[in-house]
Order: structure tokens, then C-alpha cells, then sequence
């Protein structure tokens, strides 16, 4: 009677201890599928000229009196429109403060508040662009050649009115830019104010 019990503790053991193959590895994990790194974006602005560089060299562009009264003229208007459009918002960002500080935040009323914010910045990047074309319209090709020469002589890594030039927010400029001036087409930086036309 020993001897069987004995030959079942060791029977029992042994299966125990014998675990077959499959069941000692670790379960495959199917393969993650590899995050897809995005194309960088193409600069919209890599092309464009900010107007100071423009007005910084009128005479070695040669800059015709038609041209430089066209540009004075264009520079103008866009810096009185995007000083009006600051102080929009300006305006609606103080408003939309106001509104999230509550402990209950009224969702429809902020929200429909930050569309205003949005608006405001859409309509600062549209001016932004819009002046950057008038002003490369203006200019002959030869004039623009020379600026892309400039450009990459002065700096080899520009790329055209880029980050902080001209009138406008950037990308990356979010509703919680509080600031006067500049897309920052560059993460977080807000445009300078429009340089004042001297031609």
C-alpha cells in the first residue's frame, strides 16, 4: 500500500512538472503595427516675402513708384484691419476667460464664445496671407529671385515670411494666445505688428 501511494506522489509530480512546450512560452503579442511617422507640412509661406524685407531693400529690388505706392498702400490697410481684429481678440479671449472661470461652466455659452475666438484668428491668418500675395503679385520676377537670393544668403534655413512675420496668428497659435503681435507660423509665437510702410 506504501509503495503504490509512493508511486502516485511520484507520478503526480512528474506530470506537474512536465508542462508541454507550448504551454512554457509566453504568448505571442500580435505585432504592433508601427505609428506612421506624418509628413512634415509644407510652409505655405516658404515662397512669400515678409513686407520689411521687401521695404529694407527697395533700392537694391528697384522698386518702381507704382510699386512702392501700391505696397505703402497695401501695408496700410492690412495694419489698420489687423489692429482692429487684435482688439476683437483681445475682446472675446477676456470674455471667454470669464466664462471657464465659473465652477459650472456653461457649455453652449462657452463654446459658442471660443467659436468667436477662432473666427477672429481665422480671419487674422487670412489677412496674414492675403497681404503675403499682393505683395509677391507686386513684385516682377527677377525682384523675386533677388529675395530668394537674399534669403538664402542671410539665412540659409528661412523660409519665406515664416514664423512671426507679417500680421497674423500662426499655426500653433491656440485660443490662449493672449498677445499683440505674431502666425507665429512657428508653435506659440504671435506675429509682430505690420511694419509701418516707408517707401
Amino acid at each position: 500500500m506504501k509503495k503504490v501511494l509512493g508511486l502516485l506522489i511520484v507520478a503526480t509530480t512528474f506530470a506537474f512538472s512536465v508542462v508541454p512546450a507550448s504551454a512554457q512560452e509566453p504568448p505571442q503579442q500580435p505585432e504592433a503595427s508601427q505609428p506612421r511617422t506624418p509628413k512634415p507640412m509644407h510652409d505655405p509661406f516658404g515662397s512669400m516675402f515678409p513686407p520689411e524685407m521687401v521695404m529694407q531693400n527697395q533700392r537694391e529690388l528697384g522698386l518702381s513708384d507704382q510699386q512702392k505706392t501700391y505696397l505703402r498702400t497695401e501695408i496700410g490697410k492690412t495694419s489698420a484691419r489687423f489692429n482692429d481684429l487684435q482688439w476683437q481678440l483681445h475682446d472675446a479671449m477676456e470674455v471667454l476667460h470669464e466664462t471657464m472661470k465659473a465652477s459650472q461652466v456653461n457649455e453652449q455659452q462657452a463654446l459658442a464664445q471660443l467659436d468667436r475666438v477662432l473666427e477672429t484668428e481665422r480671419e487674422i491668418k487670412r489677412l496674414h496671407m492675403e497681404l503675403a500675395i499682393k505683395i509677391k503679385n507686386n513684385l516682377t520676377p527677377e525682384q523675386q529671385q533677388k529675395l530668394f537670393s537674399m534669403r538664402r544668403v542671410r539665412d540659409p534655413g528661412a523660409r519665406g515670411m515664416g514664423p512671426g512675420h507679417g500680421p497674423g496668428h500662426g499655426p500653433g497659435d491656440g485660443p490662449g494666445v493672449r498677445r499683440p503681435g505674431g502666425p507665429g507660423m512657428g508653435p506659440g509665437a504671435g506675429p509682430p505688428r505690420p511694419p509701418q510702410p516707408n517707401f
